[in-house]
């Protein structure tokens, strides 16, 4: 379900009622009497796994020590999250990298104030009875993808790096929400999802263990899903734009250290909120995209040119970015965190 926020393409610019950036600006005052600014943060989607830093961090006042009184708005996709960052609907917003390519790639005015998930968790995901252990294994498999999305137009680049052909394999165009469900049926073999979201559902749900084939691991590797602002922030608030990246910063590395206790504070985060067990599994998934070779040791949400310049070429290679711009246009490195 979750992979519908993959989802890249040109679509109406779309009026996000739960993400209200500017009416809910403002200021409050805290217990001890500081002045916390109103924040909105729009998710990606329902909260699951990845999100605990937020939650974490809220009930830890971390984001209060920065001056910040935060609401997390449940999102409809990373592409939706976006337009609403870009149109002031939201002050920030928590999205997919691709989903930020295509969007600049098309004039929306955003950018990336920082990628946490640094190493993609793009992945071949199928129960361990499946004896797939190396990419060769996938020859003569069906498997479960949505035309369009990220992960699909990059499938074809991950076959390519490991000597196969896009012919050795079928791919099963499937609605996101039914990727799972294609899966346990045994309608397909896998699916293509993010290790860090439909795997351990899986798992959960059919009560067998689950492998993955991480994109990563097999010599394809592109940035995930970080902050994003829009040019109203970026130009009249980047003051707050600074507090924000750092507070998130903070919150996920505090969060890493108590993943049990982190995954707690989502309780009753949303009624679509997965099985405790689930949302365990997907955020210690998901504390292990924090950085690449470049960003090990340093700070979550640190980033380099380098990674960003291999992650527009990855998406301009997969026909997502069809005008590829200089890192700039895309990220912020003057309001982001220095390594």
């Amino acid at each position: 379900m979750h992979a519908r926020r993959l989802l890249i393409g040109l679509v109406p610019l779309l009026l996000v009622a739960t993400a209200c950036g500017e009416d809910g600006s403002g200021t409050t005052t805290s217990d001890s009497g500081k002045k916390l600014d109103k924040v909105t943060l729009t998710l990606n989607w329902y909260p699951y796994g990845e999100h605990a830093p937020f939650y974490y961090g809220k009930q830890q006042k971390i984001f209060e020590k920065h001056g910040i009184d935060l609401t997390i708005r449940a999102g409809q996709g990373s592409q939706k999250t976006v337009q609403a960052t870009a149109a002031g609907q939201t002050d920030f917003g928590w999205a997919d990298t691709p989903a930020v390519l295509s969007g600049v790639d098309q004039g929306v005015k955003v950018k990336s104030l920082g990628v946490f998930l640094q190493t993609t968790p793009s992945s071949v995901q199928f129960f361990a009875s499946e004896n797939v252990s190396t990419p060769a294994d996938l020859k003569g498999k069906t498997i479960a993808g949505t035309a369009g999305d990220a992960l699909t137009k990059t499938f074809p680049i991950f076959l390519e790096k490991n000597d196969l052909k896009e012919s050795d394999v079928r791919i099963q165009n499937t609605d996101p929400a039914g990727k799972i469900a294609a899966v346990i049926s045994g309608k397909t073999d896998a699916l293509l999802g993010y290790a860090s979201d439909q795997g351990p559902t899986m798992q959960d749900k059919a009560k067998k263990d689950v492998s993955y084939l991480r994109f990563s691991e097999h010599g394809l590797n592109f940035y995930s899903n970080g902050l994003i602002a829009g040019q109203k922030v970026l130009s009249g608030r980047s003051e707050l734009a600074g507090r924000m990246v750092r507070a998130v910063s903070e919150a996920w590395a505090a969060a890493e250290k108590v993943p049990e206790a982190a995954v707690a504070e989502m309780d009753g985060a949303s009624e679509q909120l997965p099985p405790t067990s689930v949302l365990l599994e997907q955020f210690r998934t998901t504390v292990t995209l924090l950085h690449t070779d470049a960003t090990r040791g340093k700070a979550p949400g640190v980033n380099t040119e380098g990674d960003w310049q291999q992650t527009i070429d990855v998406f301009a290679e997969a026909g997502l970015v069809k005008s590829p711009k200089a890192v700039a246009e895309y990220w912020d490195s003057g309001t982001a965190l220095k390594g």
